[in-house]
């Protein structure tokens, strides 16, 4: 067997795993279906070369893939990928909370639209939407557990640039960032925090904010991720957000 049937039965397990276009059960003509050699190419480039890689857990790797496409707003690849996270095994609160957390980066716009196909998919497979309870802090409260979320994630390094330019030309952004960027979202139920640096790193990658990536570079290690794991969240972006210079953050 050469190198590349290999990665093709490896990517074929995978999207055994997965199941992965088996729903939605709307039957939908697909764009790809019967294009010669395209089959094999995600199956050998995406699912046997990236998703099969040691060094970073399936669950990660879900949660960034589809932390990017919703980021991207690719939303039939979106809601194909909500049907192989509940078939995987992420339960519905995980997937209903990505959208949630990745329009920081991407809008609240792009929630909206990524929920309604989340919740369609829920209701194709007679499941109910999570109904989690938020409880409610002042806004006093939030603007503190963000400033000291974003310290704990940033340290000292990360924190004179963001500082500076924000204090010159909006401050108040800078404190609706603490209230209900750090203090509000990343507090959420759903997600824990490891789980957010991952969401958040791939959505940097996909609306190309080098700037704030470099900093959730460093918040990786901190929230328990190894050097391998931030790599290889990394690589698994590639193949949904296109290429980007990772060599220009180290």
């Amino acid at each position: 067997m050469s190198k590349r049937d290999e990665l093709r039965r490896k990517g074929n397990e995978i999207r055994e795993r997965l199941q992965h276009g088996t729903y939605p059960v709307r039957e939908r003509p697909r764009a790809t279906t019967g294009i010669p050699g395209l089959r094999n190419f995600t199956g050998e480039s995406i699912f046997g070369a990236v998703w099969s890689r040691p060094g970073l857990d399936i669950r990660y790797r879900m949660l960034a893939t589809l932390s990017v496409l919703t980021s991207l707003q690719r939303l039939s690849q979106f809601q194909t990928y909500v049907h192989s996270a509940l078939n995987m095994g992420l339960s519905p609160e995980e997937i209903q909370e990505v959208p949630i957390h990745c329009s920081l980066y991407a809008g609240f716009p792009s929630a909206v639209n990524s929920l309604e196909l989340v919740h369609e998919a829920f209701r194709e497979r007679g499941i109910e939407a999570p109904q989690t309870e938020v409880p409610e802090v002042s806004l006093e409260e939030l603007e503190e557990r963000g400033r000291q979320l974003r310290d704990q994630l940033f340290g000292v390094e990360g924190q004179g640039g963001y500082n500076s330019a924000l204090m010159e030309l909006a401050p108040d952004l800078r404190t609706l960032t603490y209230q209900y960027g750090f203090g509000e979202i990343f507090f959420r139920p759903g997600l824990d925090l490891k789980s957010r640096v991952v969401c958040t790193t791939a959505a940097l990658v996909a609306v190309r904010a080098e700037g704030q990536l470099r900093n959730f570079l460093r918040a990786g290690p901190r929230v328990g991720l190894s050097k391998e794991e931030v790599v290889e969240v990394l690589i698994q972006t590639g193949g949904y957000a296109g290429n980007l210079t990772y060599t220009e953050l180290a």
